[in-house]
């Protein structure tokens, strides 16, 4: 193993090498970075060239300045040979430092937006699976192309146009007349019977409830000014709460797993309680307090579940925790929602709360909740830009894989053996069916960071992508080696785990050197 590992890192340095020196010619050979200044008519004119070419090393070849940028470069990535240095900008600021500001703001919208990718894709992708050839399998098929061949940058001007600018005019007076309502009961309805298997009767069925309780729920949430004064409350956090603990425990256990099921709801009933206990405490909330919070909640239902016991103690303890960690998100939630009137009626948010430019709003207090609600909606255009892409390629490839994964021998003498379809799916197909995925991640991430690039130029993100676009468009290759030196180095890193991942979720794959 170690063997290898060294292998791929010389490999990659050697890679990183021959790019980098690539790039940096490119750039340096692609204009002239005082071309401004020439044309410039300030009186000073010259001593701000001779200043420009002093801080850019102007007066050495491309070729040996190249190598100088190298060598600080390389004392980024290995601290012990010398000291980080990246170089200067045009304005004489430090790359690193630009760097240090940038990476925050990009690393935030791409993280978010690949895992909501990964987790909504891979799901999406094994049920349509499952349901092969069915309606919903159509529906989900022509939406993913549709998707996958939309040009990133008309997405976001079509998510800043009625994402934001449409939602926040609707704020103003947020009342769904009736026509929008029967609207979104038909809606409801369609999708609800493009979902639901059986007989036609049984479709239309559920189709009719659907379009009542999606019209319901429209007409509620109308009437109540939800909009404004969001909330969830103990009551539909224990409703919500109990959907969850049975969709888990199915997902872990099968409802004939009693103890599970029991294991799941006394986490719930735990949850309610303890989100009444510590409001107050909420009120002085910051990220360390709300994290604990989060991993004691997990433990808490771990414990439960081991101490319902069962013949499977290991499938009561999954299910009991990863239906504490989604109670403990709706308790979140439930707090942002109770911040929102204040932060919407604030006067830097002045009733339009979705923001199409920018990753921050000066002015805010300096409170947990406020700035939390403040981040959530400056990320909310961009992160649904980037993860409507990514998307796609997420759901088709896991369909395919979990198709050609259920024609397998082993699957079938799984169903032979008598074991149940869950058992089948989960502890068979799915872990297998993750393989080809593992490969699209780590290819994702780089595709990511450059649909990102796009994404925070129309959204007006101080990201790497902006520090990227300006490099090259004056003719500064410091700032555009910095953001190649993090992309690269992030390729580099997925692409192991990658690798190192077929090992774990592939008892036959080896990694030898």
């Amino acid at each position: 193993m170690t063997t290898y590992i060294l292998r791929r890192l010389l490999q990659s340095a050697l890679i990183l090498l021959g790019a980098s020196f690539l790039v940096y010619i490119l750039v340096a050979y692609s204009g002239d970075p005082l071309a401004e200044l020439y044309q410039s008519s300030a009186p000073n004119k010259d001593q701000l060239i001779q200043q420009r070419i002093d801080w850019l090393d102007l007066d050495t070849p491309v070729v040996l300045r190249y190598f100088k940028w190298l060598g600080g470069a390389v004392a980024c990535v290995a601290p012990f040979l010398g000291q980080c240095d990246l170089g200067v900008n045009l304005q004489n600021q430090p790359v690193t430092t630009a760097l240090a500001s940038a990476i925050p703001s990009t690393l935030q919208l791409v993280t978010a937006a690949v895992l909501l990718a990964i987790v909504l894709g891979v799901t999406i992708g094994i049920i349509t699976a499952l349901r092969q050839y069915s309606t919903f399998d159509y529906l989900i098929t022509f939406l993913t192309f549709l998707f996958f061949s939309l040009p990133v940058f008309w997405v976001a001007v079509l998510l800043k146009e009625f994402g934001a600018i449409g939602f926040n005019d609707f704020l103003r007076d947020p009342v769904l007349s009736l026509q929008t309502i029967i609207t979104i009961g038909l809606v409801v309805a369609v999708v609800v019977f493009l979902v639901t298997q059986g007989s036609l009767k049984r479709r239309l069925l559920f189709s009719v409830v659907g379009l009542a309780v999606g019209s319901g729920v429209a007409f509620y949430l109308s009437a109540s000014q939800w909009f404004l004064y969001p909330g969830l409350g103990p009551a539909l956090v224990a409703v919500f709460g109990a959907a969850i603990g049975v969709g888990c425990t199915i997902l872990f256990a099968g409802l004939a797993n009693k103890r599970a099921l029991y294991s799941t709801l006394i986490t719930v009933a735990i949850g309610v309680v303890v989100m009444l206990l510590i409001d107050p405490l909420l009120d002085r909330a910051t990220f360390w307090l709300v994290a604990g919070l989060g991993v004691l909640a997990v433990g808490c239902g771990l414990i439960v579940g081991y101490l319902m016991g069962g013949y499977d103690r290991g499938q009561s303890m999954k299910a009991a925790g990863l239906t504490a960690f989604l109670v403990a998100g709706m308790v979140l939630l439930d707090r942002y929602f109770r911040t929102w009137p204040d932060y919407l009626n604030h006067p830097r948010v002045n009733r339009r709360p979705i923001a199409t430019i920018g990753s921050s709003t000066t002015g805010l207090p300096e409170d947990f909740w406020f700035k939390g609600l403040d981040l959530y909606t400056h990320l909310l255009l961009p992160t649904a830009a980037l993860v409507l892409i990514s998307l796609a390629a997420y759901t088709r490839y896991s369909r395919a894989s979990m198709l050609e994964v259920m024609g397998q021998d082993y699957v079938r003498t799984a169903r032979a053996k008598g074991l149940p379809e869950r058992v089948v799916i989960t502890r068979h197909a799915f872990r297998n069916a993750l393989i080809p995925i593992a490969t699209i991640v780590a290819i994702d991430i780089g595709a990511m960071l450059g649909g990102a690039v796009i994404t925070e130029s129309i959204f007006s993100i101080p990201g790497m992508g902006t520090l990227f676009i300006q490099g090259v468009r004056l003719v500064d290759p410091n700032p555009v080696m910095g953001f190649f030196v993090v992309v690269g180095l992030m390729a580099v890193t997925f692409n192991m785990i990658a690798d190192l991942a077929y090992s774990a979720l592939d008892p036959r794959v080896r990694v030898k050197a």
